[in-house]
């Protein structure tokens, strides 16, 4: 009965789609340099993980930082709605977008 009662959302759900279809169209682009392998010989030669935050390690536990490709940097795939937990969860995605973007 929970479950059949709980608010319902496939936000996450239409995320993924929405990043598959951006795979699919060729949209994703390269992995940017801070988060390629540095782990092996000769990674940092090729400026694998330069740059690299580890974002534990941050205040918020979060950092300024690009993760998507240049060609898809301004995607947002989930988009929460206002129903049920996903309300409050929202709050915290802005404000986690806001130190990612360095807009905060």
């Amino acid at each position: 009965m929970y479950l059949a009662l709980a608010p319902k959302s496939n936000a996450a759900y239409n995320g993924i789609n929405a990043a598959l279809a951006d795979i699919r169209d060729g949209n994703s682009g390269p992995v940017p340099p801070a988060l390629r392998d540095a782990h092996y010989p000769g990674a940092k030669a090729l400026g694998h993980g330069k740059d690299y935050v580890y974002s534990h390690d941050q205040p918020h536990g979060v950092n300024q930082a690009q993760y998507l490709p240049d060609s898809i940097k301004q995607a947002r795939y989930y988009s929460p709605t206002t129903r049920g937990q996903e309300a409050e969860l929202a709050k915290r995605y802005e404000a986690l977008r806001r130190i990612i973007d360095g807009t905060e």
